[in-house]
């Protein structure tokens, strides 16, 4: 062991007498200072200095930012999206449907709450009339996006607004205590229009709305569009055009028909016409060959005779 200690310091010794060992080490750590040096100023430059207000020097201020880009994506998404027909009351509001809209497809049960009785007389309802049990008056709140194009004030159905939406559509609000619109004006989803109050045309229900969905001024049932889309929303179909398309359809049916028969009937017509002509013809052919047979007998009967 004492020998191989003995070599190890002997080679050592042999490269510290080198010319070249000391400068090289030189250059080495040189080289790994400069190194670290440069590292550490590249460091600095991406640290962003902070000010005495405890803020970056190389930041705007909070007043000065623009954080409108911030919600561009999100604006763009929301104004994309289709509204949903929405109740003209707060959804966590405990409301009822007291008056149904009157649909000649429902059932009698239905067909009843429909029904509105004024002076002896029952009306069928255009719309829904909405209530509380404790009939206190409440908020009435846009269906959709729009502009009031009508404010009034009815004898029979009390204060009334009228909006007008997109694609034709519009809705009815009836029965108001209060209204906090006036015509023209550009009204968004949500925004307060009035207060539930009472009318004369519906005294029985109490404090109650009355609300009307129209598409090209067809009133529809607004319970069949709630939480829907605009472009579900479609005027029905009058009950009289399907049976005048099957009347179309019959009418066009009877005169391909009759242009048929009228073919086929010019068509035998041709046939007899034909035929016709045909047993001419061989009336003729006879005729000529009992002639033809008639001179023959002839002749021969005369050359006999002179025989």
């Amino acid at each position: 062991m004492e020998e191989n200690k003995n070599v190890s310091k002997k080679d050592w010794k042999r490269i510290f007498r080198k010319k070249w060992f000391f400068p090289a080490a030189y250059l080495v750590l040189a080289a790994l200072m400069l190194t670290g040096v440069l590292w550490y100023q590249n460091s600095l430059k991406f640290v962003p200095e902070v000010s005495e207000q405890g803020q970056f020097e190389n930041q705007p201020p909070e007043s000065s930012r623009d954080f409108s880009s911030d919600f561009n994506e999100d604006s763009t998404a929301v104004l994309n999206q289709e509204e949903v027909v929405k109740m003209p009351v707060a959804e966590d509001m405990q409301t009822e449907i007291v008056t149904k809209f009157y649909d000649y497809n429902a059932d009698s049960e239905d067909q009843e709450k429909a029904l509105i009785l004024h002076q002896n007389r029952y009306y069928q309802s255009d719309g829904i009339s909405i209530s509380t049990k404790d009939q206190a008056a409440f908020d009435v709140f846009a269906s959709l996006s729009g502009t009031v194009s009508e404010v009034k004030q009815d004898p029979l159905l009390g204060n009334v607004v009228k909006l007008e939406h997109a694609q034709e559509v519009s809705t009815y609000y009836a029965s108001l205590g209060e209204v906090f619109v006036e015509a023209g004006t550009e009204i968004k989803q949500g925004d307060t229009i009035g207060t539930a109050g009472q009318n004369l045309f519906g005294v029985d229900n109490g404090v109650h709305v009355h609300f009307e969905l129209r598409k090209d001024g067809a009133p529809l049932n607004p319970e069949e569009f709630f939480n829907q889309p605009m472009n579900k929303v479609k005027a029905p179909k009058a009950e009289g055009s399907e049976d005048e398309e099957k009347e179309e359809d019959n009418a066009e049916n009877e005169v391909d028909a009759d242009t048929e028969t009228g073919t086929d009937g010019d068509a035998d017509t041709d046939i007899e016409e034909e035929d016709d002509s045909v047993n001419d013809e061989d009336q003729e052919n006879s005729e000529d060959d009992a002639d033809s047979e008639a001179e023959e007998e002839n002749e021969s009967s005369a050359a006999m005779t002179n025989t």
